[in-house]
């Protein structure tokens, strides 16, 4: 550990012993229970000494447990042996002499019944861990600890959840439960274009389920930058910056109520360096669909040049049939997908990803005369969206996913 303290009756151990990000760094502080309890009715409330509010004991409250951790106003009692067994920073703070003694009753408490001087036996013989965490993220983390991570589809109330867990399994040396999170994420948050693929699919099918965009299923993707900055995961940055691209600087920084964006309470930003690579991204994805639809012509060219007949009959070989008639309809394609994705500016022109997609679905091979035109068109986006997707980190100025990555998805 960088720095122990023995204030007192209680410990103040700091996280800092691996390189956690400054966010965190925040310590965690062992003392003794000094609750104050109140009799309410037919409960017992257990009262923050310092400012009088109810705490609340979190439905993770085991009662052979043998520590309380608080968070917030949350209090969760469990044991000692579970937090050492998973994390190596609680195996180290429960080596060290942990106050210990039952406190004696004061006049502030109201004990006048068996079941208040229960409660006081069952938190007073217990240490007392604060943790500087949220509650939500506590209770994700203790119960993953407890009953193994149950992960769902990665919409917005998913990400919350994973989210908590990914933090604290990074910030309590949890090495196990972060990739196990961290490789969760990365299925909504790919390093493959596959991965991409099956993530859009995904989105696709709630759009048709539900008539809205697959941008309220999934989380915001600012959440998923600022968290991936947090916990140390760059693997997530390529696909969270493409996405966020995606969006008009309007929806990005004064989203309606109505747009995936929009969050009531106030709108997370990025840091300035996270701002500077939106912007230089969004120009450079928005130059690559001009470029893709400029040389869309070209996917021809190769055919042309192994012509050797241009008999007007269905092709099903790998020559072009009919170069003047397809040289003819790659044109109009050209002009038709200028209209719609650079002057219309219709869905996807922000995405390349799609719009390479879109146009190599524009002559079918199933219904086009020319098969061998088809196909090379479809060869040709395919191409494009590799080539593309490799280049989404130097869009972004991204550094390249670390070893630290879990297996690609």
């Amino acid at each position: 550990m960088e720095r122990l303290t023995h204030p007192g009756e209680g410990l103040t151990v700091s996280t800092v012993s691996r390189s956690h990000p400054p966010s965190l760094k925040s310590p965690v502080e062992t003392r003794l229970a000094n609750f104050r309890y109140l009799r309410s009715g037919s409960n017992t409330l257990i009262l923050d000494p310092e400012t009088g509010q109810e705490l609340q004991r979190h439905a993770l409250w085991l009662v052979d447990g043998s520590v309380i951790c608080q968070a917030e106003r949350t209090l969760f009692k469990v044991h000692v042996s579970q937090l050492s067994r998973h994390s190596a920073l609680f195996r180290d703070i429960f080596t060290l002499p942990q106050p210990s003694r039952p406190r004696s009753l004061s006049g502030g408490d109201t004990l006048d019944d068996l079941d208040t001087r229960a409660m006081l036996e069952e938190c007073e013989n217990c240490p007392v861990v604060f943790l500087h965490d949220k509650a939500e993220d506590v209770a994700s983390f203790l119960a993953a600890l407890y009953d193994g991570p149950n992960f769902g589809t990665n919409d917005r109330d998913d990400f919350r959840a994973v989210a908590g867990i990914l933090r604290l399994s990074t910030k309590y040396i949890v090495d196990s439960l972060r990739a196990k999170a961290l490789a969760h994420l990365c299925i909504a948050w790919p390093s493959t274009l596959k991965g991409w693929d099956a993530r859009e699919d995904l989105g696709r099918s709630f759009e048709m389920e539900t008539s809205t965009s697959a941008g309220h299923f999934y989380p915001s993707p600012i959440d998923v930058i600022n968290l991936a900055r947090e916990v140390d995961a760059p693997c997530l940055l390529p696909s969270a910056f493409y996405d966020l691209c995606r969006y008009s600087y309007s929806q990005i920084y004064e989203p309606t109520e109505d747009e995936p964006l929009y969050q009531p309470t106030p709108t997370p930003t990025l840091l300035p360096i996270d701002m500077q690579r939106l912007s230089l991204g969004k120009e450079a994805a928005h130059h690559n669909i001009t470029a893709l639809i400029q040389t869309m012509g070209h996917a021809q060219t190769h055919i042309r040049a192994q012509t050797h007949t241009h008999i007007r009959k269905s092709s099903t070989g790998g020559i072009c049939v009919s170069a003047a008639a397809c040289r003819k309809d790659f044109s109009e394609l050209v002009d038709l997908a200028t209209q719609h994705y650079l002057f219309d500016r219709e869905r996807g022109h922000c995405d390349p990803l799609y719009v390479s997609e879109e146009l190599g679905q524009l002559k079918s091979a199933e219904f086009s005369e020319c098969k061998a035109c088809a196909r090379s068109l479809e060869t040709w986006a395919a191409r494009e969206r590799e080539k593309m997707w490799r280049m989404i980190p130097l869009w972004f100025r991204l550094e390249s996913p670390s070893d630290k990555s879990p297996t690609a998805i």
